[in-house]
């Protein structure tokens, strides 16, 4: 029989409630015949591959109690805000929810992952690469990148690392500008274990016009560890 007790040294997390604009998104249902939108790889629906992803990623969410909540962007590519970042499970926990569904995640590293020996393996897994401190306009070279896939999602922790950030970098929104794609605001609340997409939002004339609603959304929102969940500020524009 296995042993349920409760060790009494470990206290039990409190729960919090929802924040109303987490608790209006609806669930989305981890099953096989899930609603495919245009940001779903058409190839993985069928193919054996596809099935082996979605039932890693469904594995791994259900097996670790995750709840999946929004809905799936209905555009071939966008920028995903991956928000609050404290922990180098954040990206993982989403990697799993995009297998799931049938994404291909992309993300941006560094020019030195992307030489030989293992350059070709990195851009095949999704990789755009940017020279940090480089002259060039990095938003506009990764946005000409997202254009050379048929489906994308790229994600991004406008925090940029996972310690306490005072500020958020505004990259993001300049990407998806410079690219005519929407932004998703993405979060993985690990209080009440939910994962999901928020509201999509078209990035306007300003990235103050638009901070507004990304603030609103992330209100209550709750990381692994507190201590390093900064606010949901701008960084100073120079």
């Amino acid at each position: 029989m296995a042993n349920t007790a409760v060790n009494p040294l470990m206290p039990t997390p409190t729960i919090l409630p929802l924040p109303p604009q987490i608790a209006a998104l609806p669930s989305i249902e981890l099953v096989e015949d899930f609603r495919r939108t245009q940001i779903c790889v058409p190839g993985y629906a069928t193919s054996t591959y596809g099935k082996l992803r979605r039932a890693m990623g469904r594995g791994y969410l259900q097996r670790n109690g995750w709840r999946v909540v929004g809905a799936l962007p209905d555009v071939p590519r966008v920028v995903l805000v991956c928000a609050p970042h404290t922990s180098n499970w954040d990206f993982a926990i989403m990697v799993a929810l995009m297998r799931a569904v049938d994404i291909d995640p992309v993300w941006v590293g560094k020019d030195t992952l992307f030489r030989p020996p293992f350059g070709k393996l990195t851009q095949a897994l999704g990789g755009i690469a940017v020279q940090r401190g480089a002259k060039a306009n990095q938003s506009q070279m990764i946005a000409d990148a997202l254009q050379r896939f048929d489906q994308c999602m790229l994600a991004i922790a406008p925090e940029g690392t996972r310690r306490l950030a005072k500020r958020w970098k505004s990259g993001f929104w300049h990407i998806a500008k410079a690219a005519k794609v929407p932004i998703v605001l993405g979060f993985v609340d690990y209080n009440r274990k939910l994962i999901g997409f928020g509201p999509i939002i078209e990035p306007g004339e300003t990235i103050e016009a638009d901070f507004g609603q990304i603030e609103a959304f992330y209100a209550g929102v709750l990381g692994k560890f507190a201590a390093q969940q900064g606010p949901v500020t701008l960084q100073a524009q120079s």
